[in-house]
């Protein structure tokens, strides 16, 4: 076989495991739920609108909600059968009674009036034409003014599935027209049960520390934490670690994050200053190094409130991650506490301009200064005494 054909039928993970029945669905139980409960009483809407951050499900629930609408053999409980004619074509991406736009880059009334004439007419071979707009909320003032006619009076043939990371953008007329569902964040809890399922499939060896890496960087987009894994897995075929993550990432390494709060929490700023110089150097990500501090420091604060937390960690970490904690069980609370806000703020000020890594070093050599001075009273004038 040749190279070409191999690389022809390459799949990323995120498409090669993409969930085909509502089971598979992580994370959107409370979608998933209605929509399996409107599938099986026959009570199915004809708009939906379908919110929330990048990588939750938005698309792949759309496809899901399409294929079931249009399948032969329903189960009782709303599952599509994947087994029929229809499902089949659907799940391949076959569909040619799915039609999927993006917004991003047909996003005028043009293209909103050639999508109102291909409404009228009927489904080729389903039973409803779908259409899963994409990122909707880029669509001008005048095809949200051409898309509301044709939600208000569809043809009962068609279904239309509207998606976007931004619906604070989208018109109240077009809200008030779809059933709105919003998309939460997936834990991590559900990512990394989801990364364990898919490093068993591909018979990948990865430490359970790597795993918690990248379900930690995914931050709540599971199509991120698969795309990293496959980009891993491509990078390092025989296996991996979490140095391997931490290095194909451009992640600095946890020795460094935990100096850098050693020494914030021993007012140390002379090594606060040489840690961030060689973490510079070695050109890492200041809103990874700012994340990273953040996340630890936080669990440090957890630890301190509630000494069981090491327990559950070390389900989790490794044996000297979880040293780091158990070596500051007699640290400051208050100083943790701190640190944390001071982290936090200087994360959420934002990283613009030459020196995106000065926030993260105000805010250690800041809180490695303790407490700040109060406030002197005013002194009267002299004119006044």
């Amino acid at each position: 076989m040749s190279a070409m054909v191999r690389q022809s039928e390459y799949l990323v993970l995120y498409r090669k495991y993409r969930p085909k029945a509502f089971s598979e669905v992580v994370g959107q139980e409370h979608i998933v739920t209605v929509l399996k409960n409107a599938l099986r009483l026959g009570h199915v809407g004809h708009a939906y609108l379908f919110s929330g951050t990048r990588g939750t499900g938005k698309t792949t629930l759309a496809r899901l909600l399409g294929k079931a609408c249009n399948c032969e053999k329903l189960s009782s409980d709303g599952e599509p059968c994947n087994t029929c004619a229809m499902c089949r074509e659907f799940s391949a991406g076959r569909a040619i009674d799915m039609i999927e736009i993006d917004a991003a880059s047909a996003r005028g009334i043009d293209d909103i009036r050639e999508l109102r004439e291909s409404v009228r007419f009927s489904p080729m071979h389903a039973r409803r034409k779908i259409y899963i707009i994409d990122e909707v909320h880029m669509l001008t003032k005048e095809a949200f003014n051409a898309l509301l006619k044709t939600l208000e009076e569809p043809p009962e043939h068609a279904m239309f599935i509207l998606a976007t990371t931004e619906i604070e953008k989208v018109p109240d007329t077009i809200l008030s027209r779809t059933q709105s569902f919003e998309f939460r964040p997936i834990p991590q809890g559900k990512i990394r049960e989801r990364m364990l399922k898919l490093i068993k499939s591909e018979k990948y060896s990865l430490d359970e520390e790597g795993v918690m890496m990248l379900t930690f960087l995914a931050d709540g987009s599971l199509r991120d934490a698969e795309s990293m894994l496959g980009q891993l897995i491509d990078a390092f075929p025989d296996g991996a670690t979490k140095d391997t993550v931490e290095s194909v990432f451009g992640l600095p390494k946890m020795q460094s994050v935990h100096g850098l709060i050693n020494a914030a929490l021993s007012r140390d700023a002379v090594r606060i200053v040489e840690t961030i110089h060689a973490i510079v150097e070695q050109g890492i990500d200041a809103r990874m190094l700012s994340r990273l501090l953040v996340n630890e420091t936080r669990r440090l604060y957890l630890v301190l409130i509630n000494p069981k937390e090491v327990d559950r960690l070390k389900s989790e970490l490794a044996e000297d991650h979880i040293k780091f904690f158990e070596s500051h069980k007699d640290s400051n609370r208050k100083a943790v506490e701190v640190l944390l806000v001071k982290l936090l703020e200087a994360h959420n000020s934002g990283f613009r301009g030459p020196f995106q890594e000065l926030p993260v070093e105000l805010a250690l050599l800041s809180a490695s200064a303790g407490e700040e001075e109060k406030p002197q009273p005013l002194k009267k004038p002299d004119f006044l005494k």
